[in-house]
């Protein structure tokens, strides 16, 4: 899947452009999740829960890529393997 860019420049269109894709992006993750068996409310309050995490370590470290601190405070896996889905 891929993530639309940003139509506009104005805050408040830019808000509500973002929320609808990911809106669209966590319904097809939702189904996705469904489909492997997972029940909608426990997968919703992972992602709710896996969307804080990583909120609060973007806080702490807004540009991780030169600095290992998101992955060192990391302590538990989001998806199937991977640390960020």
């Amino acid at each position: 899947m891929t993530f639309p860019s940003p139509m506009t420049d104005v805050p408040s269109r830019r808000f509500k452009e973002a929320s609808d894709a990911a809106r669209k992006a966590l319904e097809q993750l939702i189904a996705n999740a469904q489909e492997a068996g997972w029940g909608t409310e426990e997968i919703t309050v992972a992602f709710a829960e896996a969307a804080n995490f990583l909120k609060d370590a973007h806080r702490k470290e807004p540009d991780p890529a030169g600095n290992s601190s998101i992955s060192g405070a990391a302590k538990e896996q989001i998806g199937h393997g991977e640390l960020y889905d």
